[in-house]
């Protein structure tokens, strides 16, 4: 009678009542990482262990059933669709040799000790081909821990990014020419084929879904549930058509968030809500799936596995290291970072089960190659998460200087943002988020009615209410400190200025039509005589567009208009929008005639898009803009009978009436 080792609750059998199958994994995302982030580790190794014990090959309490590896898939590629989120195409760019150089050494370092040591133990060359490329591709298992240190948006991690795009499309490339191989059918047309196609594919998706999605969200951006929809359903059919044309569909997903990038910002209400479900729901679904792949008995049971297992982890953890180590040495990477790099690439996950699968399939590998894979997953997927947390906790990429936090505390300090239109609350909510949560501040949402010495009627307490706890919803979705303000007063104007003394805000914004009547411009609006009494900045803004479908951020600045303090003030605000908007950033300075440069003493930026236009006026500016700019500029001194923002904006407002506009005031205090 041949002795078959069984799981230790075999007796009993896998829950399968779909609420307790719920329930228990629910009570896992709860406890295992609390209990493991008590031992000083990730919580994301909590999840994996837990994986193992719950799962077929431990107390078979779950079975890895179409239902679990459902939603195990489905946070794989959400995994990588947020890594691809948090990846800049200009960052990319700013990084692209740096990028490739990695992504060319943690493949081709893998391939070349991972074919060999596996030749040495008597592979074949195609199956020590197809394992050492399983070595190559990884899994960002530990991407969740580098958003919560803060340094996701570090050289570092958008280098370790990008090598993981060129790694997993060789090593998958690998795959598919050796099956092809193994099968008989690797011909020119598979060449042919494969390559246009994956070329096309990827063109396709960097470029047509930005289009697709800037006209969206232009169209239905008032709708935050139509917009989280769109940006699922564009995961999906960007992974769906990746597989459709035999590439992996997790290079899809990581296409498609670098696709949609440009157009959520960072620190919106949908970039919070789309990481709120990923890394709560989804990403340790599929860690706990990957866990239940994994059989600790197997090495026991199957001796010579250990030597196999031995092999493959000590060639996949050598090789991963020294392309990390090389490339720091290389581009002068702190050791810390260095770490960083090699903790996110070591992890080997689903991808490279599914590469051993299909060669298991085919008879290209035995059950001992997919024994020691599943060791292999293990232990990587353990060290990943670690080795990030530890050495990423100690990695700064960069202090914040102190005119960096001057910055931070002017313009997102105490922002009190007046709502009065629910047509153009949210855009104006969004720029006051952004600047917010940027500088660790507070947004105060204010609606003012106006009694005019009589009974102020119901309607417009009720409207008032409602349009504050809509604000007051959008800042909790986005994870930022709220006070709503809601008061009545003798004018609208009065009750907005008492409010900025009372609350101590430290910026206002507020919504422009775009052009002025001769009775404002005479006798003062709202707008006008908030500007002429307030004592903190005030940006005047018009939006005709969603704010994140801001493609471009054109700051315009006239020397003769503008101190030299106020001109860094509004560098570091166009230089805040852009990199939140994802946006790319020129600089016009005007200046009057062919004289010297005021501020030619200024530490700029060597980086900076700087360029210089002799003369004050905005017209030439104007003849520059487009759709998808949002232009930034400093408004002039007011004159009687001309707009609180000066002659030029409505100028352009009216030549340019699909470009938004920015005007800030700074107080003229006497």
């Amino acid at each position: 009678m041949t002795f078959m080792p069984l799981p230790l609750a075999q007796l009993s059998g896998p829950i399968t009542d779909p609420v307790q199958v719920f329930l228990i994994i629910i009570a896992i995302m709860l406890v295992a990482p609390l209990l493991v982030e008590r031992l000083k580790m990730p919580g994301l190794i909590g999840l994996i262990i837990a994986g193992v014990i719950v799962g077929p090959h431990g107390l078979n309490i779950l079975e890895r059933d179409a239902t679990i590896e459902l939603l195990g898939t489905v946070g794989l590629l959400f995994l990588m669709f947020l890594g691809g989120l948090e990846t800049s195409l200009d960052d990319l760019k700013g990084n692209a040799k740096q990028a490739i150089s990695f992504g060319l050494a943690t493949f081709g370092l893998p391939m070349i000790l991972g074919t060999g040591a596996m030749l040495a133990i008597g592979y074949e060359p195609l199956a020590a081909i197809l394992v050492a490329s399983c070595f190559a591709s990884h899994t960002l298992v530990a991407l969740p821990i580098l958003s919560r240190l803060g340094i996701m948006r570090s050289r570092v991690v958008t280098i370790t990014l990008g090598g993981t795009l060129i790694t997993n499309i060789l090593a998958l490339l690998v795959l598919a020419v050796v099956v092809r191989a193994t099968e008989g059918e690797l011909t020119l047309g598979f060449w042919l084929f494969l390559i246009p196609a994956l070329t096309i594919y990827t063109l396709a998706v960097l470029i047509g879904v930005p289009i697709l999605g800037r006209w969206f969200f232009r169209k239905f951006g008032h709708d935050e549930n139509a917009e989280f929809i769109f940006v699922l359903a564009t995961l999906f059919v960007v992974s769906s058509i990746a597989g459709q044309i035999q590439v992996e569909p997790i290079v899809g997903a990581f296409l498609a968030g670098i696709a949609l990038t440009q157009l959520i910002p960072q620190l919106s209400p949908l970039m919070n809500r789309i990481q709120f479900i990923g890394n709560t729901l989804f990403v340790p679904f599929f860690l706990i799936s990957v866990g239940m792949l994994v059989d600790p008995l197997v090495l026991l049971r199957e001796p010579q596995s250990l030597l196999v297992a031995g092999v493959m982890i000590g060639a996949e953890l050598v090789s991963k290291y020294g392309a990390a180590w090389g490339i720091g040495k290389l581009f002068r990477i702190p050791a810390n970072g260095v770490m960083v790099m090699f903790g996110l690439s070591v992890a080997q996950a689903a991808s490279t089960l599914a590469a051993v699968t299909v060669a298991f399939n085919i008879d290209l590998v035995d059950e001992l190659t997919v024994n020691g894979t599943i060791a292999m997953i293990l232990v990587s997927c353990i060290a990943s998460p670690w080795i990030t947390a530890r050495w990423g906790r100690d990695f700064q990429p960069q202090e914040s200087s102190e005119t960096e936090a001057k910055s931070d505390a002017l313009w997102g300090g105490r922002v009190l943002v007046p709502v009065a239109n629910p047509n153009t609350e949210n855009n104006l909510l969004q720029l006051a988020l952004i600047l917010v949560k940027r500088g660790e501040g507070t947004l105060l949402p204010i609606h003012v009615v106006s009694d005019a010495g009589e009974a102020v009627p119901a309607h417009a307490l009720t409207q008032q209410t409602q349009l504050l706890a809509a604000a007051e919803q959008m800042a909790h979705a986005a994870v930022a400190q709220v006070e709503t303000i809601g008061r009545v007063d003798d004018s609208v104007d009065k009750g907005i200025i008492r409010a900025v003394a009372e609350r101590h805000a430290s910026l206002i914004i507020c919504g422009w039509k775009g052009y002025s009547s001769y009775r404002e411009n005479f006798l003062g609006g709202v707008l006008d005589n908030v500007v002429r009494m307030a004592l903190v900045p005030v940006l005047i803004t018009r939006f005709p567009a969603p704010l994140k479908n801001t493609q471009r951020l054109v700051l315009a600045v006239a020397e003769v208009e503008t101190t030299q303090e106020e001109f860094e003030q509004a560098i570091d605000l166009a230089q805040l929008l852009a990199t939140e908007l994802k946006a790319s950033l020129e600089i016009i300075q005007m200046k009057p005639g062919r004289s010297p440069s005021r501020y030619h003493d200024l530490d700029l930026d060597p980086d900076l898009n700087l360029q210089l236009m002799a003369g004050s006026s905005l017209v030439r500016v104007s003849r520059q803009l487009q759709t998808g700019d949002l232009l930034l500029l400093t408004a002039s001194g007011r004159r009687i009978g001309q707009p609180v923002v000066g002659r030029a904006p409505e100028a352009i407002a009216r030549r340019s009436p699909e470009v938004s506009m920015i005007i800030i005031h700074y107080p003229r205090l006497a």
